[in-house]
This record gives C-alpha cells, sequence and structure tokens, in this order.
C-alpha cells in the first residue's frame, strides 16, 4: 500500500494551493484520511481529517481557511487551502487509515509535499 502526495509549492501570502493524495496497492478499504505537517523545528501536527462518511476534523488554525474532500471510488483525499499565510509553510503529508489483505488495519502515510508561503 502506497500513499502518493502531490500538489505543493510555493505561494505568496493571501495565494491558494490544492494539495492532492491518492492511496494504491492491495487493500479493501480506507477509513479515516487526512493530512498532518511539520514545520522546521517543530513537531508534526494535525491539519485535517476527514471520515469514510465525510466527517470532517481542523486544526483551529486552518477553520475557515482549508477545506479538506475525499473521493472513495478513487481512493482520494484532497486539501484546499485558502488564505494561505506564512505561517503554513511546513511540509505536508497525507495519512490513510486502511485495512490491507494479509495485514492489520494501520496508518499508511505518504512521503510528504512541501508548501512554502512566502512574498
Amino acid at each position: 500500500v502506497q500513499l502518493q502526495a502531490s500538489g505543493g509549492g510555493l505561494v505568496q501570502p493571501g495565494g491558494s494551493l490544492r494539495l492532492s493524495c491518492a492511496a494504491s496497492g492491495s487493500f479493501f478499504s480506507i477509513n479515516d484520511m487526512g493530512w498532518y505537517r511539520q514545520a522546521p523545528g517543530k513537531q508534526r501536527e494535525l491539519v485535517a481529517t476527514i471520515g469514510r462518511g465525510g466527517t470532517t476534523n481542523y486544526a483551529d488554525s486552518v477553520k475557515g481557511r482549508f477545506t479538506i474532500s475525499r473521493d472513495n471510488p478513487k481512493n482520494a483525499v484532497y486539501l484546499q487551502m485558502n488564505n494561505l499565510e506564512p505561517e503554513d509553510t511546513a511540509v505536508y503529508y497525507c495519512y490513510a487509515y486502511i485495512g490491507a489483505y494479509g495485514a492489520s488495519w494501520r496508518d499508511y502515510w505518504g512521503k510528504g509535499t512541501q508548501v512554502t508561503v512566502s512574498s
């Protein structure tokens, strides 16, 4: 099972980016999906999560600016980031709680995509 994230880049303050992440491999179901981020010198922190049925949860720092969504048939999760601030600069990691064939349910992580907000 692999998670592949894309969509990071350099953007000016106030700008927007959309991150995408898709799961591939041999599995039968995905439960929660989401995004974490890690800024230089800081611990990894939750950004947003979404359940299979669409229930969402956001960090206070991104509420009203970021929107998480998912496409279950495509095994994908997205993060629309608007009104970006320099404090959003970090490596963003997607994750998914997956039931894989021949293995226990567990979290899988993508390799991370860099988001830099700077003028």
